[in-house]
């Protein structure tokens, strides 16, 4: 019995194949791809909510106040909300302290328990007073507690840190995404349209992208509090200009095409023609140029929120514990994590970036392999 012939792969198939022979990139890629993928169930990993609890032949799940879960109420029948802590054995009403809890009915010898994340220390959580910071100082250099330290509020860095990750990551690639859209958009209508249409437009583009991005940041700030998705928006209207002349210089390329006569001869729309047989064969600069854009993004948002125009507090930030290393320069913990953390997620995006744009050149560079 002959073999049947193997089915050629597609461009993109040959492309990603490529891309995986490039063993720094690929493993930067997965690295990021799972740990962020893996940052979203933080809560049960660093935290200071309990996962699970008993108390009084009741179980509640604390945790799920942090995990965005659809329909945790109906998964989870019991409590899983704000819990106050005198239904819990404590004398005075708020949340409930789980270190405490556990340490009490452990010493008890109770049939209570709880079962805390591996870190046990929240984002929002100042630790004065408590027992990891007994001398009540803040900001705290790193012990066998706290891995990073504490800042100047008494909350542990390394969870102000993994959590600044997410929202770093999170930021960067709804950037990207939200920029790329825009920009891909208007560099096909102007591409594709050319003629006066175009003039008109690059001329407006030149306008538009004048306008200066810090000093706009800073208005809204003045007029509104600014939250994750209004920087979004801010950040994603100033990054669409680049990657829109790149896309209009693919699609006046493009347009001369055969494939782009024939659709025409058989009546297809100007709308399908740009966005369904045009784009497909203009997405290089598109993949080639996210991984940089990405960087671009987190490097912005980082220095917006060191300046103080950034994410409102007390969102986790890097760039905020960047600027409590300023007004604490004998903190050396303060800026070194945060930096580090920094260093080492734009450095893993950069491999990928080169990795990516070796997958999509035909100029073999074997000193990425």
């Amino acid at each position: 019995m002959s073999d049947s012939p193997q089915k050629p792969l597609s461009v993109f198939q040959r492309r990603w194949k490529k891309f995986k022979t490039m063993k720094r990139g690929w493993y930067s890629f997965q690295f990021l791809l799972w740990s962020f993928l893996l940052s979203f169930f933080l809560p049960l990993l660093v935290g200071s909510r309990a996962i699970v609890a008993e108390y009084e032949g009741e179980l509640v799940f604390p945790v799920l106040a942090d995990l965005q879960i659809p329909f945790k109420e109906s998964l989870f029948p019991v409590s899983s909300g704000f819990l106050d802590a005198r239904d819990f054995g404590f004398d005075q009403r708020g949340l409930v302290d789980w270190r405490v809890f556990q340490e009490r009915e452990h010493l008890s010898g109770s049939d209570n328990w709880a079962l805390l994340p591996p870190y046990p220390f929240g984002r929002f959580e100042s630790l004065l007073g408590g027992p990891t910071l007994r001398d009540g100082r803040a900001p705290h250099p790193p012990n066998h507690y706290h891995w990073c330290g504490t800042d100047d509020r008494g909350r542990d860095v390394f969870a102000r840190l993994v959590y600044g990750y997410r929202t770093s990551l999170l930021f960067g690639l709804t950037v990207v995404v939200f920029s790329y859209a825009i920009g891909t958009f208007l560099g096909a209508l102007f591409g594709y349209f050319g003629g006066r249409f175009d003039i008109v437009g690059q001329r407006l583009v030149e306008i538009w992208s004048s306008l200066p991005f810090l000093y706009t940041v800073i208005i809204v700030a003045a007029l509104l509090r600014p939250n994750l998705w209004m920087l979004v928006v801010i950040l994603a209207l100033f990054s669409w200009v680049g990657i829109s002349y790149y896309i209009r210089g693919e699609f006046l390329r493009e347009k001369s095409r055969d494939y782009v006569a024939a659709s025409i001869s058989v009546g297809e729309g100007r709308l399908s023609i740009m966005f369904r047989h045009i784009l497909p064969n203009a997405l290089t600069p598109i993949i080639s140029f996210a991984p940089f854009a990405l960087v671009g993004a987190i490097s912005s948002l980082v220095s917006l929120d060191f300046l103080g125009f950034g994410l409102p507090a007390p969102t986790p930030s890097w760039g905020e514990l960047v600027n409590q290393g300023l007004s604490n320069i004998y903190e050396w913990h303060l800026v070194a994590f945060p930096l580090s953390a920094m260093f080492i997620t734009l450095l893993l995006v950069v491999f990928v970036g080169e990795a990516v744009r070796e997958a999509f050149d035909p100029k073999p560079f074997s000193r990425l392999r």
